[in-house]
C-alpha cells in the first residue's frame, strides 16, 4: 500500500495522508541549526547538540506517538482545526505533506481555506522559517483567527525530563512587540536564548501552557483556541510556550501570508543586557527584520534549493530503472548529509541526549558525503582523530557541541581505530589533499599532546597488532562493529549497560571481523603509504595484513564460512558445531572484501553460505539461526527477541559488506538483488508492511524469526545509508576516485544493457557512459576518453580539462 508518491523533478516525496504507519519525519538545517520535522509538524529544533542547546520540548514514546511541534490552530465560527492534521485530528478536505531537501511543506484545506506552511532553516542561520499562506477559494468573506504555538525546552533536555523541582521553577520570558523571548537561565549562567515571532501585529499571546490549555485540557483542545481569545500570559516558572493570536479576514480569492521565526542568539558575555533584567535583543531583531518580507524568505528557499542541487550534482545516474536513479541521485546522498550532521543522536528513535557523535558511526559516514562537502569532511576527520587516545584506542562517542570525547560510554570497542584510516584515506582519494597527513591532532583532546594525522592512522593500526589473542586474531574489546557482541561482559544485572559495565579479565576472545577489517584496511593503508613515497612502511603494513589473512584462512573459516569471533573461553562462535548462530553475516562480508580466500574458492562458499542460510524476501538477516535464549557469554546479542535487531534481524547496515563481496567476485546480479531488497524506493508499494519512511533506509527491517517480518525500525541514522551509497556507486556501478583519478569497474546484472553516469571529481566533469552489448556482469574491454581508446580502465585526473567524455564497453 503507497501512502503517497516521489517527485522525482521537485525532489520531494509527497504524502498524502497524515495517517501514515508511522510518523514520516525529515531534517531542517545543514550547519549548526537543526530541526526534526513529522508529516504532520511534529518534531522539535536544537543548535548544535540536541540536549544542550535544545529550543523546543518533545517528548518521546508519547500517547499518541508524534505529540508536540510546530503547531497552527484556525479557530472560525464552525469550530477549530489544525491545518497540519495534528494535534488536534479533524478531517480535512484536503492534506498534503511535501518533504524536500531540507525543507517541508505541509498543506491543509478545509472549508475553502487552504492553508500552505513551509518549514525551512535558511543557510547560514540559526532560525526555522514558518511561512503560512492563507487562501480564501470561497465565494463569500472569511474571518477566523490564527494562532501559532511551539513549546520551549529548558536546552538541557535531559534535565528537562528528569529534574523537575528545578526546571518548574526557572521558566522565564519577555514579550516584546508581539515576539516571545526564552531567557531561562540567561540571567545566571547562560549567553544564549530563544526567540518566537511574526511579522504581523498580534492581538493576544500566551507565555503559560497552563493559560494556554486549560489545566486539564491537551495539544488537541487548547482553551485559547476554542474561547477565540488568548490570555495574555507571562510565564513564570512551569512550562514556557510561545503563542501569538492573529485575527484575519479574507475576501473571496484574497491570499494572505505570514512569517514566524523561531530563533537561537548566543550574545557575548559582555553584551548579554541592554539594561537590568532585559535581554540584548538586537541579534534576534536583525533576524526578525532580514526575514520579514515574503521576497526575502523566497530568496532564502531558492537559495537552499539551488544549494542542494549543487550538492546532488556530483554524481548523477541515468538507468533504466527509476527506482535506482532516485535513490542515488537524491535520497541516498541526502540521508548520508543527515547521518554526517546527526550521526546516531538525534532522530524519533535517538533521543539526542545521550549518544552524541559515535567514532566509528562519524567515520563511516563520511564515506557516504565526502564527494558533496569535502571540506567539511577534513573537519571531521580531525575532530574525530582529536578524540583517539595515544595508545590507538578512542572514546566510542563524543559530543558535537564539546567535540570531546563522552566519558559515559568510554573506549574499549577494538573495532573504533581502523575507522579513522579508511575515512581519511577514503577523503584524500576524493580530494588529493594529502597535507591533511601533516596537520597536527590532539589526543584526547589536550592541545599540549599532539601528533600528525599521519601518525595517529599508525596508532591506529598499531592499536590492532598490540591487542592480538591466542590465534593471532584481534581482541574484540568491549565489542566490535556489532555492539551488542558482547563477549567480556557476562552481565547479569539487568540495571547495567552492557556496553558499560565491568568486562571480566582475560585476553582470549577475538573478533574474526576485526580481521577481515584489518586485512581489508591495511592494503588501503599500505597504498596509502606507496603514494606519499613511504616504501619500507607500506612493506611493513602488507606484511602484517598477510599474517593477519593467514592467521584467518588457518583459525577463522569454518567448513564452508568465516567463523565471527572466539569468545572468553576460546570457543567459537558462528560456527558450525554452534546450535544456533552457525553463521554470522558481518565476516563474510569483510573478509571477502579484503581478498580472503577469493584464490581457494573460500570467499565463494561464504558467500553461496549467506545465500543460502541469510537471504529473505527483505534483506540478509544477521545470523542464523537465531537465538533463542540469553547466553552469558555473548552479551546483548541474545537478550533481543528472536529476529529483531542485533538477534538474527535484517541489520540493513552490513547487508552492503555482501553487495561489495559479490561485486569481487563478478555476481553482478546477487549484489543488485541485495541491494534492490532493502533499498526503501523499493519497499514503497508494501509500506503497510515497512512501516517507516520509503526514501530513507532504516536501520533494521524484523527477520524471519520475528512475529512481524518486514517491519523495519530505527530510520535515518544508520551507517545503512553510507554504505549502500558506497556499494551501488563505487562497486555495482563502479565508479571509486583513486588517489589520481577514477577507476571505473561496473559489476551490474547482466540485463543491463547501458548506464550513463555523470560524476564530478576534483572540479572536472566526467560523462561516463557504460555499455554492455554482450551482457556480462563484470570486466571492462574497451575504454575512450574524448575519443581516444586508452589501455585499462583508470582514468587519469587531469586539472586543465573542465568536462571528459568517457565510454566504457564492458564485456
Amino acid at each position: 500500500m503507497k501512502y503517497g508518491y516521489f517527485d522525482d523533478v521537485n525532489r520531494e516525496y509527497v504524502i498524502q495522508t497524515p495517517k501514515t504507519p508511522y510518523p514520516w519525519i525529515n531534517y531542517l538545517g545543514g550547519e549548526d541549526f537543526f530541526g526534526l520535522i513529522s508529516n504532520t509538524a511534529g518534531g522539535y529544533c536544537f543548535y548544535k547538540d540536541a540536549r544542550f542547546r535544545r529550543l523546543t520540548r518533545y517528548r518521546y514514546n508519547n500517547i499518541p506517538l508524534d505529540n508536540g511541534g510546530r503547531y497552527f490552530y484556525i479557530k472560525d465560527k464552525e469550530g477549530y482545526y489544525s491545518p497540519t492534521w495534528m494535534p488536534v485530528k479533524k478531517d480535512l478536505d484536503r492534506y498534503e505533506c511535501r518533504h524536500g531537501m531540507g525543507y517541508t511543506k505541509i498543506t491543509g484545506m478545509k472549508d475553502h481555506l487552504e492553508t500552505e506552511i513551509l518549514y525551512m532553516v535558511p543557510l547560514g542561520e540559526s532560525i526555522e522559517i514558518h511561512r503560512v499562506k492563507l487562501k480564501n477559494t470561497d465565494r463569500v468573506v472569511k474571518e477566523f483567527t490564527l494562532f501559532s504555538f511551539i513549546e520551549f525546552c529548558l536546552w538541557n533536555a535531559y534535565d528537562d525530563m528528569t529534574n523537575y523541582q528545578r526546571t518548574y521553577s526557572i521558566g522565564a520570558v519577555e514579550i516584546d512587540n508581539g515576539t516571545i523571548y526564552h531567557k531561562t537561565d540567561y540571567r545566571e549562567r547562560r549567553n544564549h536564548y530563544s526567540f518566537y515571532g511574526v511579522n504581523h501585529p498580534v492581538d493576544g499571546f500566551d507565555t503559560d501552557r497552563d493559560a494556554f490549555l486549560g489545566q486539564f485540557n491537551g495539544l488537541h483542545e487548547p482553551e485559547a483556541v476554542i474561547e477565540g481569545k488568548s490570555k495574555n500570559s507571562v510565564a513564570s516558572g512551569w512550562n514556557p510556550i510561545a503563542s501569538h493570536r492573529i485575527e484575519i479576514k479574507l475576501l473571496p480569492g484574497e491570499e494572505k501570508e505570514l512569517i514566524f521565526i523561531l530563533g537561537y542568539i548566543e550574545n557575548p558575555v559582555e553584551e548579554k543586557w541592554c539594561a537590568k533584567g532585559i535581554i540584548n535583543k538586537k541579534r534576534a531583531e536583525r533576524l526578525l527584520e532580514k526575514y520579514n518580507s515574503s521576497d526575502a524568505v523566497h530568496h532564502a528557499f531558492l537559495a537552499l534549493k539551488e544549494h542542494w542541487s549543487q550538492l546532488l550534482s556530483k554524481f548523477i545516474v541515468q538507468s533504466h530503472d527509476e527506482k535506482l536513479d532516485r535513490m542515488v541521485n537524491i535520497w541516498n546522498p541526502y540521508q548520508c548529509m543527515t547521518t554526517f550532521n546527526m550521526s546516531r543522536s538525534a532522530s524519533y528513535f535517538e533521543t539526542g541526549i545521550g549518544r552524541g557523535m559515535g567514532f566509528r558511526d562519524s567515520n563511516q559516514d563520511l564515506l557516504g558525503f565526502v564527494h558533496q562537502i569535502p571540506e567539511k569532511a577534513r573537519e571531521r576527520i580531525l575532530d574525530i582523530a582529536a578524540t583517539q587516545f595515544e595508545d590507538g584506542s578512542a572514546y566510542h562517542q563524543y559530543q558535537p557541541l564539546t567535540k570531546k570525547g563522552n566519558h559515559e560510554i568510554g573506549s574499549g570497542f577494538n573495532d573504533d581505530p581502523l575507522w579513522l584510516i579508511l575515512a581519511a584515506i577514503a577523503y584524500i582519494k576524493e580530494t588529493g589533499d594529502f597535507d591533511i597527513l601533516d596537520a597536527q591532532v590532539p589526543y584526547n583532546c589536550d592541545p599540549n599532546n599532539m601528533g600528525s594525522l599521519l601518525e595517529h592512522l599508525e596508532k591506529s593500526f598499531d592499536y590492532t597488532l598490540n591487542n592480538l589473542g591466542p590465534h593471532g586474531l584481534p581482541l574484540i574489546g568491549r565489542a566490535d562493529w556489532n555492539d551488542c557482541l558482547n563477549l567480556n561482559c557476562f552481565s547479569v544485572n539487568p540495571d547495567e549497560s552492557f556496553q558499560t559495565c565491568e568486562n571480566q579479565k582475560g585476553r582470549r576472545a577475538e573478533s574474526i571481523f576485526i580481521a577481515g577489517m584489518f586485512v581489508y584496511i591495511g592494503k588501503e593503508f599500505a597504498g596509502l603509504y606507496k603514494r606519499i613515497g613511504k616504501e619500507d612502511l607500506a612493506r611493513r603494513v602488507l606484511h602484517e595484513a598477510e599474517k593477519m589473512k593467514d592467521n584467518v584462512e588457518k583459525y577463522g573459516y569454518d567448513q564452508e564460512w568465516f567463523l565471527r569471533a572466539y569468545d572468553f573461553y576460546g570457543d567459537k562462535i558462528g560456527s558450525a558445531e554452534n546450535e544456533e548462530g552457525k553463521i554470522f553475516i558481518e565476516p563474510q562480508g569483510f573478509c571477502v572484501m579484503a581478498g580472503i580466500g577469493i584464490d581457494n574458492g573460500k570467499a565463494q562458499m561464504a558467500l553461496d553460505a549467506v545465500d543460502k542460510y541469510l537471504n529473505t524476501s527483505y534483506g540478509l538477516v544477521l545470523q542464523h539461526p537465531a537465538y533463542s535464549e540469553y547466553k552469558l557469554n555473548l552479551g546483548e546479542i541474545s537478550s533481543y527477541p528472536p529476529g529483531y535487531k542485533e538477534n538474527a534481524g535484517i541489520f540493513c547496515h552490513n547487508n552492503p559488506w555482501i553487495m561489495i563481496a559479490e561485486t569481487l567476485l563478478g555476481r553482478g546480479d546477487k549484489a543488485f538483488e541485495y541491494y534492490r531488497k532493502i533499498a526503501p524506493a523499493y519497499l514503497e508499494e508494501i509500506s503497510e508492511v515497512h512501516r517507516l519512511e520509503p526514501y530513507v533506509y532504516a536501520q533494521m527491517i524484523a527477520g524471519k524469526d520475528a512475529l512481524r517480518h518486514g517491519e523495519a525500525k530505527n530510520s535515518w541514522l544508520t551507517g545503512t545509508a553510507a554504505w549502500n551509497y558506497e556499494a551501488i556507486t563505487k562497486w555495482i556501478l563502479g565508479v571509486r576516485p583513486d588517489y589520481d583519478g577514477l577507476i571505473i569497474d561496473p559489476c551490474i546484472p547482466k540485463d543491463w544493457d547501458h548506464i550513463n553516469i555523470k560524476r564530478i571529481y576534483r572540479g572536472v566533469e566526467y560523462n561516463i557512459s557504460i555499455k554492455n552489448p554482450e551482457g556480462v556482469s563484470k570486466g571492462v574491454k574497451k575504454v575512450t576518453v574524448d575519443h581516444k581508446e586508452q589501455t585499462g580502465n583508470f582514468i587519469e585526473c587531469l586539472d586543465e580539462a573542465s568536462v571528459r567524455n568517457i565510454e566504457v564497453i564492458m564485456g
